[in-house]
């Protein structure tokens, strides 16, 4: 029997410039607007109820258009919103996505940086609660406290280390079971102990050398390094505990047609964290494969929560 997603994190109002290309220092350039819901911890939360878990989101928003839309769609997906109305203005981010679908982004947390340790402390949050998800776009002591939640109900502990230039407290290290940086993410935090990595480069390096630095990041956990259109890396510490019989590979990317990769990590996260939930006993890698078709078509439509596939469109596009 499966249980529940928990998402701790930040929602977002997110205003898209789409140009042929993104814009330098100094450039003018002219494009297409659209504005929709986005934030790392919605994304994540929308994209596991999509993809069939029951899902609680914990975030704090506004008094604004912004709170109303977070939780009128937060309504129609049956997504469980926690939302502390904090007196600052809704969260937001302004994103530029060129011709090939890569994109810049710079956010406003707002009320996001309300989100503290009491935010978690509800106990109907936590019923039957199978995995809980976090991030630092909000601070690190509502996700320290939402790992030590988990702890004590016994619950898989995700930790997305995004955005890179966050600062991961040593103490939330512990507390994680399964982190999921991108290569920049991975490269930053590997920095952060003193390794110096390329990003641009980190798909490329052979499996043992990718296996030793996430070995160095999470050294009793796992690490899903997604690289992309490369696909992603699996290290585990311990492949038993998973139901995996390696204790690294590969799996690559889906075949799809990408025109906006905007959120597209958070997509990954959701999908991993909804499997995880629904079926646990699963090896990881069938877990890590159904995200990464799930994220693969989460491509093809442009936006972020917007964007978020369901469960039964992976099974159309790419079989069981």
């Amino acid at each position: 029997m499966g249980g529940r997603v928990v998402v701790v994190g930040s929602f977002n109002v997110d205003h898209v410039w789409s140009a042929a290309s993104l814009p330098l220092p100094g450039q003018t350039l002219s494009g297409a607007y659209r504005s929709g819901p986005g934030g790392k911890g919605f994304n994540q939360a929308i994209a596991a109820v999509r993809a069939g878990a029951e899902t609680a989101f914990v975030c704090a928003l506004g008094d604004d258009d912004g709170a109303r839309l977070a939780r009128t769609l937060a309504q129609a997906d049956g997504l469980h919103l926690h939302a502390l109305t904090a007196a600052a203005p809704t969260g937001t981010a302004g994103i530029f996505v060129d011709a090939e679908g890569r994109n810049s982004i710079v956010i406003g947390p707002g009320a996001n940086a309300a989100l503290g340790a009491d935010c978690v402390s509800d106990a109907s949050v936590w019923n039957e609660v199978a995995v809980t998800v976090t991030q630092l776009e909000t601070p690190a002591e509502a996700a320290l406290a939402a790992f030590a939640q988990a702890r004590a109900h016994a619950a898989l502990t995700l930790l997305n280390p995004a955005p890179a230039n966050a600062r991961v407290p040593q103490a939330l290290w512990p507390l994680t079971d399964l982190a999921t940086p991108n290569e920049t993410e991975f490269a930053a935090q590997l920095a952060a102990l003193g390794v110096e990595v390329d990003a641009a480069a980190v798909a490329t390096l052979d499996d043992d050398t990718l296996h030793a630095l996430c070995r160095r990041l999470l050294p009793h956990g796992t690490v899903v390094v997604t690289l992309g259109a490369a696909g992603v890396f699996v290290s585990h510490a311990d492949p038993r505990r998973y139901a995996d019989e390696a204790g690294a590979y590969r799996l690559a990317a889906a075949p799809v047609s990408a025109v906006d990769t905007t959120g597209a990590g958070d997509a990954f996260n959701g999908a991993l964290a909804a499997s995880l939930a629904r079926v646990p006993a699963r090896p990881l890698r069938e877990h890590a494969l159904f995200a990464v078709r799930y994220a693969g078509l989460s491509t093809e439509r442009a936006g972020a929560a917007a964007a978020m596939p369901r469960a039964d469109d992976v099974v159309a596009r790419f079989g069981a």
